[in-house]
Formats: C-alpha cells, sequence, structure tokens
C-alpha cells in the first residue's frame, strides 16, 4: 500500500509539472515543491514524516513551528516569504523532482541488481556525502563530481531508472541508512584502486562494502 501510495505521489508531481509549477504550497498540495519544503524541514528537526510530496497536516505543522521560530506568520502556507526563509526559489519549483530523480538514477546505475537493502544504502551514501564537508552539498555536485561514480563514464547513468531505485531513493530521504553512515562503497572484486581497500569497513551488503 505505502508503494503505491508514493507511485500515485509520482504521477501527480509529474501532471502538475505538466500544466505548469504551483505557486503557493499549502495543505492539501503534492509537489516536487512540497518534496523540498519537507526534505529542509526534516534536516533542520521541524518534520519527522516521510517525504512524500504530500502537504499534509504534519507538514503544516512542521511549517508552522518553522514560521514561529523564524519570525514570520504563522499561517502553515508556504508562500515566497517562508519559502525564501527555507532558501527556496518559488520560481524554481523543479530542482526538488531533479534531485529526486538525480538520486533514482544514481541508484539504478551503481546498483542495479543489488538486495534492495543495497540499493537504500547507496542512496544513503551520496546523502552522506552532501552532509560531509569533504564533498559537494549538493545532489548534483555529488553525482556529477568528476571521477566519483564509474557509471557515468560508462553510460550505465543514462539507462533507465528501475522502479525499485525509485523506492530506495524515497526511504533514503526518508532517513534509512543501512550504510551504517558510509561515505564510500566498492565492488571488492571489481576495484581496482588501492587506497578504497585501505578505508575502514562499516558493513557489507550484496557485492557492495560501505565504508568511511
Amino acid at each position: 500500500m505505502r508503494y503505491i501510495k508514493i507511485i500515485i505521489s509520482l504521477i501527480l508531481v509529474i501532471c502538475i509539472f505538466s500544466f505548469g509549477a504551483v505557486a503557493l504550497s499549502k495543505f492539501g498540495s503534492q509537489s516536487a515543491e512540497v518534496i523540498e519544503i519537507q526534505t529542509r524541514l526534516k534536516k533542520w528537526g521541524y518534520y519527522n514524516g516521510e517525504i512524500d510530496g504530500i502537504f499534509g497536516s504534519a507538514t503544516k505543522k512542521a511549517v508552522i513551528s518553522f514560521q514561529k521560530k523564524n519570525g514570520l506568520t504563522a499561517d502553515g502556507i508556504a508562500g515566497k516569504k517562508t519559502l525564501a526563509a527555507m532558501g527556496i526559489n518559488s520560481s524554481d519549483a523543479t530542482s526538488s523532482s531533479s534531485d529526486y530523480d538525480l538520486l533514482a538514477r544514481i541508484i539504478s546505475a551503481e546498483a542495479r541488481g543489488e538486495p534492495y537493502i543495497g540499493q537504500v544504502a547507496v542512496g544513503a551514501v551520496v546523502l552522506n556525502r552532501i552532509e560531509h564537508p569533504s564533498f559537494p552539498d549538493t545532489m548534483s555536485g555529488v553525482i556529477y563530481q568528476k571521477g566519483a561514480f564509474s557509471c557515468l563514464s560508462d553510460g550505465q547513468f543514462y539507462e533507465p531508472i528501475t522502479e525499485s531505485a525509485y523506492r530506495a531513493a524515497t526511504d533514503a530521504l526518508n532517513g534509512m541508512d543501512p550504510s551504517g553512515g558510509a561515505i564510500y562503497y566498492y565492488n571488492p572484486k571489481i576495484a581496482t584502486s588501492k587506497w578504497i581497500f585501505s578505508r575502514p569497513v562499516i558493513t557489507k551488503i550484496g557485492d557492495h562494502t560501505f565504508c568511511s
């Protein structure tokens, strides 16, 4: 049932962008902008629900808490002032959708055929890198960092995204981290870098070894 809900949400997001981006996120809204709002509020500790792009009561409550904390009108509506305070450009609502697609795409390319929990772990590594001072602080920055992921050079990154990769991206964005906080992973059967073998191992899932 949960996966059906996610698929429906994604369809709604696609439909919204087909007819124009929403200008205002409020109770009942369903959009990529809401995904971005939820992602930021969760990172800052205001929101504890799922990142699903649906502006429900939990999201409204989190927005109100954020507004009160930042001296804004506490109406639970993510208007221009609230979005600006969150650092979200309301005229570019597609950015969060792009980040979500990028995460799903890298998971699909790097972990296609791996156990589902291993796919989530790969997504978690990407998110862990965004938060780590040694890596870029954006999704695109981490994924397109030169030499970071071999799938960008061998073409796998551009293949169709698997359905399980979208689910894994959602779980990773919702805080699931089977990697144990890893910022690196490799397949010991094909890895050629001696340096990667020197990294402290955290866990092994499927064909991947996750390390710090």
